[in-house]
């Protein structure tokens, strides 16, 4: 198996900052190494040595140094109520999206802040969240700029029965069991969209049906179900307010086609107020 890291995208700003500390924690309660990066969008040389755009940029790298080394040091400390964790720091003269999007590929998440600087440093954080949301190669996971939530609260799970479900809720007792604390998983139905009065027994059984796996493998998660005849945005936003985390797939098949990034996912990202893992299945 794949030694996987948490990935932490970096730059200057208090969104990012939060970003470090979720992923230093998880990373320290996965035993995986923490990798922090600093994306800076290559220069272009011009026939001018004295353009200031090249100034600018020198300068902006030797910021994003200082900025990889601050974060290295918050990162050890907010990891060690937890356990102790490797750090490792990147400084790459890339582009951010497609090089997060890369690392994706092999990470146990890439971590964002849900806003960056603005102008030139949107180009890692911020704007760039959705963009990677949309299209990195595996897990991401996006906090808001705000205090980390309560670690006593639970981790609440998007289930739709589709494969992207079926990962998310994997994911999401995972982190339930070493964070210690119960899951709230929620599955909707739409009237419309499910004929006759058995919608909310069929409902029932699609989500009892999800858990089973993961239930057994995780016998010491409390799980709390929802189901309910609503709109998956509407009822996972409600379970985030009292939530630590959410986690939900990239897309979905089959029970509530809405529970996709294009839709719930998507929908999510602006308005919850915790952190939210946006999962996708793996090659």
């Amino acid at each position: 198996m794949i030694d996987r890291p948490v990935v932490a995208g970096v730059d200057s700003s208090e969104s990012a900052g939060h970003a470090v500390r979720w992923a230093a924690i998880d990373a320290a309660l996965h035993g995986a190494e923490l990798h922090l990066v600093f994306a800076v969008p290559p220069f272009v040389e011009t026939p001018l040595d004295d353009n200031p755009v090249r100034l600018w940029h020198d300068e902006y790298r030797q910021t994003a140094e200082q900025a990889l080394a601050d974060a290295a040091r918050a990162a050890v400390q907010f990891a060690a109520p937890y356990g102790d964790i490797k750090t490792r720091t990147f400084l790459v003269d890339a582009p951010p999206i497609p090089t997060l999007n890369a690392l994706a590929a092999t990470a146990r998440y890439v971590v964002v802040g849900s806003r960056g600087l603005g102008a030139y440093h949107r180009s890692l954080l911020g704007s760039v969240s959705m963009a990677v949301t949309r299209h990195a190669l595996g897990p991401v996971v996006v906090v808001p700029g705000e205090p980390a939530p309560d670690s006593t609260l639970p981790v609440v799970v998007g289930v739709d029965g589709s494969p992207y479900s079926t990962r998310a809720i994997e994911v999401a007792f995972d982190e339930a069991s070493r964070r210690g604390v119960g899951l709230v998983a929620v599955h909707v139905w739409d009237r419309l969209g499910q004929s006759g009065s058995g919608s909310q027994e069929r409902a029932e059984k699609v989500l009892a049906d999800s858990l089973a796996h993961s239930r057994a493998e995780f016998p010491g998660v409390s799980v709390r179900s929802v189901v309910a005849e609503d709109r998956p945005v509407r009822a996972l936003l409600a379970e985030s307010e009292a939530a630590q985390l959410v986690v939900v797939g990239s897309h979905g098949v089959g029970g509530f086609q809405g529970m996709t990034l294009g839709s719930t996912g998507e929908a999510l990202l602006p308005v919850v107020g915790c952190p939210i893992a946006i999962v996708r299945l793996r090659n």
